[in-house]
C-alpha cells in the first residue's frame, strides 16, 4: 500500500463510531463509593434527615416507588401551621434534587449516564429498606402502605 492509502485508512478509522459502552450491572456498582461529589451529597442529605423524620412519623410524607420524598397526606399537611407547610415544601424541594444528584454522581463514578437506571433502582431499594416500620411507602400503582 502506498502512504496515501495508509493515511486515508488511518483517518477513516478515527471517524468510525465507537460501540456504545455497556451499562454496568448492579454487582459492578458500589453505591458506597466515596468520591468528593458523593460525600458532599450524602452530607447534605444527612443534614436534612431530622426534618424529614418529623414528617415521616406524622404520616405527612413518605417515599414513592423511586425512593423520592413525596407528600402523602396533603389534608394533614394543610392543617399544619403555615411555617410547617413552608418547611415541608422547602425540605422536599431540597431533598429530591439532592437524591437525584447523588444517583448521577454515583453513576458518573461508574461510567456515566449508562449507569443511571441501575444506580437509581439500587438507591430506591436502599432508601425504602432503610425506612422505619410505620412510615409510608408508595407502591408502583400509587397506593400508600405503612411499612410493616
Amino acid at each position: 500500500m502506498n502512504r496515501l492509502a495508509i493515511l486515508l485508512l488511518a483517518l477513516l478509522s478515527t471517524c468510525l463510531p465507537l460501540p456504545a459502552a455497556a451499562a454496568p450491572t448492579a454487582d459492578q456498582i458500589n453505591v458506597n463509593i466515596g468520591t468528593p461529589a458523593v460525600m458532599a451529597l450524602r452530607h447534605s442529605l444527612a443534614q436534612r434527615q431530622s426534618r424529614l423524620i418529623r414528617f415521616y412519623e406524622a404520616g405527612i410524607m413518605g417515599l414513592d416507588i423511586n425512593g423520592m420524598v413525596k407528600v402523602r397526606d396533603q389534608e394533614k399537611l394543610d392543617r399544619q401551621h403555615l411555617t410547617v407547610r413552608q418547611a415541608a415544601g422547602k425540605t422536599i424541594d431540597q431533598e429530591n434534587p439532592d437524591r437525584n444528584s447523588l444517583i448521577y454522581a454515583i453513576a458518573e463514578a461508574h461510567g456515566g449516564k449508562e449507569a443511571v437506571p441501575v444506580v437509581r433502582e439500587m438507591m430506591a431499594k436502599r432508601w425504602r429498606e432503610q425506612f422505619k416500620s410505620g412510615w409510608w411507602l408508595e407502591d408502583e400503582k400509587g397506593v400508600w402502605h405503612q411499612k410493616p
